[in-house]
């Protein structure tokens, strides 16, 4: 009897269906089907697409790390999470948000101009998320204390940029708008790369053995500066006036440097940080002040 049992043969499940008797195709289909429903209903699908957009935008060197970075910022940009922090956390709360936004300004250069702006909208928006007790909109001391660290991190002296600060800077309880948040963040960076330009450009006149420059020769190059950045006048974008200094040729500097040391005149030193200084006046002159 036991070998006859053993020799029946086992009734095998018909293909296709399960024990419950649901095609087994069709309950897959299902899950998958509901698998992509949750992601896109929790914004995963959307989160996802938006980083690979970043990526696409900013074509960093090193992908992988950009987009851990890029996920480890995406926690602040929710204006739910805006009353999180009550003082003394709401200060610790505005930190990360200023350091979220520069995180934003920082993914393309100014002259990708369709990139940096979509930049700049998304720094704006986190910075005006609203808490519990504040209603939405950024108000001018934050939009002032990111032009700060902006300015502190791009190394640029701070008597270099300070004159620019105070010429674009908006009151405390002030409220800011998006086309003014633009045009100051766009200004600053400008001018930071105006100012590493010069000082580059400070490197060619100095004596390595003394390092400072010959008055004359720095004056010529200033004035001669000066000229072209006149030239621009019609020109309204900051960025116009980075361009306008970056024609200047090697012929009218060598022609401007001759004629600076065939002067009779005698020479005095001219440092690093007053050729700077006066560089970024002639810039900043061009800027038109916030109303």
């Amino acid at each position: 009897m036991a070998a006859v049992e053993k020799r029946r043969p086992a009734v095998a499940p018909v293909a296709g269906f399960t024990d419950s008797g649901r095609p087994a195709a069709s309950r897959t289909a299902a899950t998958a089907e509901s698998e992509e429903d949750f992601l896109r209903q929790v914004g995963v699908t959307e989160m996802l697409r938006a980083a690979l957009l970043k990526v696409l935008e900013a074509r960093p060197e090193e992908p992988i790390a950009f987009l851990a970075h890029y996920f480890e910022n995406m926690g602040l940009r929710s204006p739910a999470n805006g009353g999180a922090g009550e003082p003394p956390g709401q200060l610790l709360l505005q930190q990360q948000r200023l350091g979220r936004a520069l995180w934003h300004l920082r993914l393309a250069h100014h002259s990708q101009r369709t990139a940096f702006n979509n930049n700049v909208s998304v720094a704006y928006e986190c910075l005006s998320a609203s808490g519990r007790k504040k209603k939405p909109g950024l108000d001018g001391r934050t939009y002032s204390e990111l032009l700060k660290r902006i300015c502190r991190d791009g190394e640029a002296p701070e008597e270099v940029v300070a004159p620019l600060l105070h010429r674009i800077r908006c009151r405390d309880h002030e409220a800011v708008p998006l086309d003014v948040f633009r045009t100051g963040m766009l200004t600053c960076f400008v001018l930071l790369e105006f100012v590493a330009r010069a000082g580059a450009l400070y490197q060619l006149l100095e004596d390595p053995t003394l390092a400072v420059a010959d008055r004359r020769v720095g004056q010529a190059v200033l004035d001669t500066l000066e000229g072209a950045l006149r030239a621009s006048d019609a020109a309204a974008a900051p960025s116009r006036y980075l361009e306008a200094g970056s024609r200047l040729g090697p012929d009218s500097l060598a022609q401007a440097m001759d004629r600076a040391l065939g002067a009779r005149r005698p020479g005095s030193p001219m440092t690093r940080e007053e050729f700077l200084e006066k560089a970024a006046a002639l810039f900043i002159a061009k800027v038109k002040p916030v109303a």
